[in-house]
């Protein structure tokens, strides 16, 4: 059967019930070929309103079988026991009822569709009620002086009446279920059932053109170049959460939070309703029903929606996934760090980082390659990558710093703002060029097969500060703050210094700021570099 269907018949079934026609609530219920514990607890109430006792205990039955824990069926099959002098039997589900009651003085039904509240105190009445029945007076006082004793509810004057009836020998009348209170349907879902027409009916307009005679539909326009981007929420991938309200800290590990304050999602709920979160650098618990999702997204030119500090940036929400070796002919090219390709950040800063570098007409590209061809045996070929790539040849004994000066000269730059880095052989690091080995070190210190590829950027030198060691960017980071360094996979880092465990200072592309460790690795441990060109 079709879970629409029993919506609709189920919802009939209560509305006859609340204009009290309870042999057509019946009859919409008997229509239903596969009933649910709810369905079958409502034909039980139907049956007892119309006073079919022995109907009314078939169903209760089929509603136990059903949910054989719904503490209410066993609280109402009592009731309807001890009306047909069933006594044992409903001895027994007083018990099964308290037992299901697990604990609780009060289980709320209203989750589940059911408006009733069922407090112990009303199972121990039934309890007595049975023992009145049976004659055993003194088993039914003692077990309504324990009703007294239970916490919750109104129910002062019940209890002082029945010990009074007790102590007279005159027999309890047992309690129920309230009339007209039955399972009801999700509002939610009923409301879906009503048939909605998401499209609409076509109207006839006139034409957006001006001075058209077009008298249809609207004629199709020109379309905007570019590509279709949906919408996307922030809020429903994202592990950081709102406080609805403030909340106070009740046990231990639980944490204080003011309201509105924004927390990460550490671990899932547990069955308590608790879920581990990372505030203001403390981990603690707070209720799941009092966190919403926030929406902590933001672009590289939009600041706003800053993570309060406090809270671990995590790489992602999902790993990245590293770029494939052999694309498919239909995929669109992109950047492979070889040797004479520069990545990203060296690129001009108008490219974006995972787009191909742009190369400017250079007319004079294909001079240095002939003057390469014919270059001297004591010559080296030096390709140098800056927003355009240029070639010369210098000889074998050029020092770093005269070969500076030449790429300066040739790119009509001051030589004091320019940075050459070169690759090791199977490195994917840039070197800074000159370092280590002092002024004295010649260009042929870094030439392999005759040919020197060096990667030049124009960035203020770094004054007084030292580089401890470098390290390459494994994912894109976008900061989230001023003191932040914001950098794209692949970018080689200089590390200037330590914040703390957690958090490096660094330097890329002419900037200094700070950023979480987890995000770079270091390649060559025994690099130690200093400022010097």
């Amino acid at each position: 059967m079709l879970y629409t269907e029993l919506l609709r018949l189920w919802d009939g079934a209560v509305q006859r019930a609340d204009s009290q026609d309870w042999e057509g609530a019946l009859s919409q219920l008997q229509q239903i070929s596969e009933p649910t514990s709810c369905t079958l607890f409502n034909i039980a109430s139907a049956h007892l309103m119309l006073g079919q006792l022995h109907l009314a205990l078939k169903a209760l039955d089929l509603t136990i079988a059903k949910d054989e824990r719904l503490a209410v069926g066993f609280f109402q099959r009592a009731a309807v026991m001890m009306q047909i002098d069933r006594l044992e039997e409903a001895l027994s589900d007083c018990i099964w009822a308290q037992k299901h009651m697990r604990g609780n003085t009060v289980i709320d039904y209203r989750q589940l569709g059911l408006r009733f509240k069922l407090y112990s105190w009303q199972v121990l009445y039934n309890a007595a009620a049975v023992y009145c029945r049976m004659g055993q007076w003194e088993q039914a006082r003692e077990v309504l002086l324990s009703a007294s004793q239970e916490r919750g509810g109104v129910r002062g004057g019940n209890i002082e009446a029945a010990l009074d009836s007790v102590l007279r020998e005159e027999v309890l009348a047992p309690l129920l279920v309230p009339d007209n209170v039955v399972f009801r349907p999700r509002k939610q879902d009923v409301e879906q059932l009503q048939q909605r027409d998401f499209l609409g009916k076509a109207k006839v307009i006139s034409s957006m053109i001006p001075n058209d005679d077009f008298g249809g539909f609207e004629p199709l326009r020109l379309q905007k170049p570019g590509f279709y981007e949906p919408k996307v929420d922030g809020a429903q991938d994202s592990r950081y959460m709102r406080m609805r309200v403030p909340y106070m800290a009740r046990g231990p590990q639980q944490l204080t939070v003011p309201g509105g304050a924004m927390v990460f999602l550490f671990g899932e709920e547990d069955r308590d309703g608790m879920a581990t979160v990372i505030y203001d650098g403390q981990r603690g618990l707070l209720p799941m029903s009092l966190l919403d999702p926030a929406n902590v997204k933001t672009s590289k030119g939009k600041k706003e929606n800053r993570v309060p500090s406090g809270i671990p940036l995590p790489p992602g929400l999902k790993p990245p996934t590293r770029p494939q070796s052999q694309l498919s002919p239909a995929a669109p090219p992109r950047v492979s760090f070889s040797s004479d390709t520069p990545p990203p950040s060296y690129s001009t800063a108008t490219h974006a980082a995972s787009d191909p570098p742009q190369y400017t007409d250079n007319p004079a590209r294909d001079q240095h390659a002939d003057e390469a061809q014919g270059a001297e045996a004591g010559s080296v070929l030096v390709k140098v990558h800056f927003t355009y790539t240029v070639a010369l040849s210098v000889p074998l004994e050029t020092t770093n710093y005269e070969i500076k000066d030449c790429i300066a000269q040739k790119l009509g730059q001051p030589a004091s703002q320019l940075r050459l880095r070169y690759k090791q052989h199977g490195s994917r690091m840039l070197i800074p060029l000159g370092g280590e080995g002092g002024p004295g070190r010649t260009v042929q210190d870094v030439a392999e097969a005759g040919r020197v590829t060096l990667w030049c950027q124009k960035e203020d030198p770094l004054a007084h500060r030292s580089i401890l060691h470098q390290m390459v960017a494994l994912y894109d980071y976008t900061a989230q703050g001023p003191e932040d360094l914001e950098f794209s996979e692949g970018d080689t880092i200089d590390i200037l210094g330590e914040v703390n465990e957690v958090w490096l200072e660094g330097h890329s592309a002419g900037n200094i700021g700070i950023f979480p460790g987890c995000f770079a690795y270091r390649e060559n441990a025994n690099i130690t570099q200093s400022s010097g060109l």
